[in-house]
């Protein structure tokens, strides 16, 4: 398992505020576009496909 570029933790309080209506949804894209969460579920899929490479 490859260590994480973004931080998972930061990553979830931007969508908590979001669930909690302290921040629009635009905005809550934009933090974790930037944040990283691309990166976070391209080394999920990686990792879901080398455990699984007939995709089960």
């Amino acid at each position: 398992m490859k260590p994480l570029i973004a931080d998972p933790a930061k990553l979830l309080a931007h969508w908590m505020e979001w669930e909690r209506g302290e921040t629009p949804p635009g905005r809550v894209m934009s933090n974790l576009k930037t944040g990283g969460l691309r990166e976070v579920l391209e080394q999920l899929a990686d990792e879901s496909r080398e455990a699984d490479p007939a995709g089960r």
